[in-house]
């Protein structure tokens, strides 16, 4: 009996370490049973860390993590947007089958041995399935953001009181697109979900064109002129157009086609009639005069041109003949420059038969602004663009080359005065001034018409002005000298 008992002994203790081990085994395996029904440990959806937990916890967590508002920064102001006004919804589904597939990759007992042996597995991150709906957060920054921040320009103004313009300033506004991709990268992030919305600054838009025609009107109220005044202005860049006839204390709407003495201007058509008369290679004595009568504002050239060069007899007649052609009814030239010239033509027009306003033109040459600025923008049409009237109605004899030459001519014109007063030093300006005085040296007319090229645009303004008793040089060459300035500004507003 002695010999037995250490054997025994030696049995019992091993068979109850078997039966530990057994109790250890199934201890260790429920354990591992409970984990294999969640998700494994290192395990991230959408970059939330899921470990440990079964689906509908880690559902909870994930929504919890993306329903946070985010926050967007309009310069000072701080809007939070649910991620639902975006239509932003999360694929829970889709997730949660990816990370199931995740937990069940390796078999069961293979991932009891492993975690018998403390291997936790890879980290493993599912990544995030979710819909934004474009439109619908179009639609909320377009009403509800752009709409409550944006600012828009001011246009800029004119100084009461005089022919400058006050700046405009500039506006901000949100660019909607690239709102959107940010918007969309900070809902599909747990981390970084405030998002600076990018701006842009908006340019003050250029003051209405028609607004011009209310200044040069105020303009011309504060020189007190009690006279006639006669303004056409177009825009070449898009033959926009401002024409007018203006006096004081009179009805506020003049039609604009009144008869002017056309003085000097008239040499405008006399070059263009000359002109059409020449060869492509013409004689210098020819551009000489030319210069003369435009540059120098002779007469004597004039009378010579129109003698040599056009009809010895009939020259006025024909400038007029050639005017006729272009569609222009109310200009006209009846007779030659020189002291004691016959009238060889009395015109009727429309422009100096109306009943209810006159100008006392002078019978011998006529004009009016719309006329004679028109046919300035024709010359430009055609020395620019080598198309308009000119070459239609005398194709082969009026060319581009031609209609340079007598811009460059026009250019040549330097006084000082009157619309040149009014525009910038080294400002290009291709045109033809002139007044006249009666038999007792007073003066009653005053024109002046041309093309002004400037860094915002490029325009032709013709202003005449007429007085019944008197026109001061000092306040009607200055009353002139303004309203181009005040044409120039519009055109070149001072920067934000």
């Amino acid at each position: 009996m002695s010999n037995r008992s250490p054997f025994s002994a030696l049995r019992w203790l091993s068979l109850v370490l078997i039966l530990c081990g057994v109790a250890l085994f199934i201890l260790q395996l429920g354990r591992f049973s409970r984990l294999w029904s969640n998700f494994p440990p290192g395990l991230t959806i959408a970059g939330i860390p899921v470990g440990g937990m079964n689906r509908q916890q880690a559902a909870e967590r994930i929504i919890e993590a993306y329903s946070h508002p985010v926050e967007l920064q309009y310069q000072e102001a701080i809007i939070h947007m649910s991620p639902s006004i975006a239509g932003f919804n999360l694929d829970m589904e889709s997730m949660l089958a990816a990370a199931e597939q995740e937990r069940t990759r390796q078999p069961f007992w293979t991932a009891f041995w492993g975690f018998l042996w403390g291997q936790t597995g890879d980290q493993t991150d599912i990544p995030l399935v979710a819909t934004v709906s474009e439109m619908r957060l179009r639609t909320y920054l377009a009403n509800e953001i752009a709409t409550r921040y944006n600012r828009p320009p001011t246009p800029a103004m004119p100084v009461a009181g005089t022919v400058n313009f006050q700046p405009g300033t500039p506006g901000t506004s949100l660019e909607i697109d690239r709102s959107i991709r940010l918007i969309e990268a900070a809902l599909r992030s747990t981390t970084n979900r405030v998002v600076e919305l990018p701006l842009q600054q908006t340019t003050p838009p250029h003051p209405a064109f028609q607004n011009l025609e209310v200044l040069l009107k105020q303009t011309i109220d504060l020189t007190n002129f009690d006279g006639v005044a006669g303004v056409y202005l177009v825009d070449l860049q898009n033959s926009q157009e401002i024409d007018f006839i203006y006096q004081a204390g009179t009805i506020s709407n003049i039609p604009p086609d009144l008869a002017f003495s056309a003085s000097s201007t008239i040499k405008i058509p006399i070059m263009i009639s000359v002109f059409r008369r020449m060869g492509e290679n013409p004689d210098p004595n020819v551009i000489t005069q030319t210069e003369q009568m435009i540059g120098k504002s002779s007469n004597p050239p004039a009378d010579w041109l129109m003698e040599k060069v056009i009809d010895k007899i009939r020259g006025p007649l024909i400038v007029t003949e050639d005017l006729r052609a272009l569609g222009f009814q109310n200009s006209f030239l009846a007779g030659y420059f020189f002291r004691g010239a016959p009238l060889l033509q009395r015109y009727q027009t429309p422009a100096n038969s109306r009943p209810d306003l006159t100008t006392e033109p002078d019978p011998y040459s006529q004009t009016t602004p719309t006329e004679i600025g028109t046919l300035l923008s024709d010359l430009y049409q055609c020395a620019q663009f080598g198309g308009g009237s000119l070459i239609a109605i005398f194709p082969g004899e009026i060319t581009q080359t031609k209609c340079k030459q007598m811009i460059d001519i026009l250019v040549m014109d330097h006084n000082a005065v009157l619309i040149q007063a009014g525009i910038p030093d080294g400002t290009r300006l291709a045109h033809k001034h002139g007044w006249v005085t009666d038999a007792f040296g007073v003066m009653h007319d005053m024109s002046d018409a041309g093309i002004v090229y400037t860094p915002g645009g490029n325009y032709v303004l013709a202003i005449f002005l007429y007085h019944p008793n008197q026109l001061v040089w000092e306040s009607a060459s200055k009353l002139v000298a303004d309203l181009s300035k005040a044409v120039y500004n519009f055109y070149n507003l001072p920067k934000p």
